[in-house]
């Protein structure tokens, strides 16, 4: 249980998070992601990296029952800058990241998987922002880089979700395949991309990255201000208490 790495093709680094029972992760599972995503990353020998889940989805965000457990503000802070740095070292990483997805992609699922390069999801996955319905605000930059303008807009004020298949149509989404296919598929796509060169695929990354029209780091920490004014005006927890009681 928590975060593993393995290598199971030559080239391609494969981390995997197991949080049961939603992959829902706590302060310290940020970090210790993002921690293991900068480790493979900076691997001479790791030309791309696989971020997978095991389990019922591939992530449904933050912790709230941490979050409810805590009195202050403490788990907010520590949840907002673990997030921050999960997602950065998704962006960041110095190869590719082709983020596998299946079942859930929820609140920070979307951080992970819209920071990633390339995206494989099973024919049962979702995605969207829960967040309005959870006391919170936030990862719609990277919703933002799944669909275009107005249906990111509709899908946070909604906290409706939108399936593989339509994030395909839209082609954020690579391929869509059978649950049963998808870690062979993100390991194909994978190793293609760690057939290339692999100091040419680390400069491919950063001159990706440096063309990019959105700061996806300071577009979502401003975002990130407004769950903190959230969580300081009680408006967070009216709502997360709502959470789970069918309110």
């Amino acid at each position: 249980m928590g975060v593993s790495t393995a290598s199971p093709v030559k080239g391609v680094s494969v981390v995997t998070v197991d949080h049961p029972p939603v992959n829902a992760l706590p302060v310290q599972g940020w970090y210790d992601l993002a921690d293991a995503l900068r480790a493979a990353g900076r691997d001479p020998e790791v030309r791309c990296v696989v971020l997978t889940a095991a389990g019922r989805g591939f992530n449904a965000g933050v912790d709230i029952k941490e979050m409810q457990r805590d009195s202050g503000h403490d788990t907010l802070i520590g949840a907002n800058r673990g997030c921050f740095e999960a997602f950065a070292a998704v962006y960041e990483c110095e190869v590719p990241v082709v983020a596998a997805v299946h079942g859930f992609c929820l609140g920070g699922g979307i951080g992970l998987a819209g920071n990633a390069d390339a995206i494989v999801a099973s024919d049962d996955a979702t995605f969207g922002l829960p967040e309005l319905d959870r006391g919170a605000l936030g990862a719609a930059t990277h919703l933002a880089r799944l669909v275009p303008q107005h249906l990111m807009r509709t899908l946070y004020y909604t906290s409706r979700t939108a399936t593989a298949a339509e994030l395909h149509a839209h082609g954020s989404v690579w391929k869509v395949v059978p649950r049963a296919e998808l870690q062979d598929a993100a390991l194909e796509l994978a190793g293609e991309i760690a057939r290339k060169d692999g100091y040419l695929i680390r400069l491919a990354k950063a001159a990706i990255n440096g063309i990019d029209p959105v700061d996806v780091r300071r577009s979502y920490r401003f975002e990130q201000g407004f769950t903190f004014e959230a969580g300081l005006s009680g408006a967070a927890d009216r709502v997360r208490n709502t959470f789970g009681k069918g309110a």
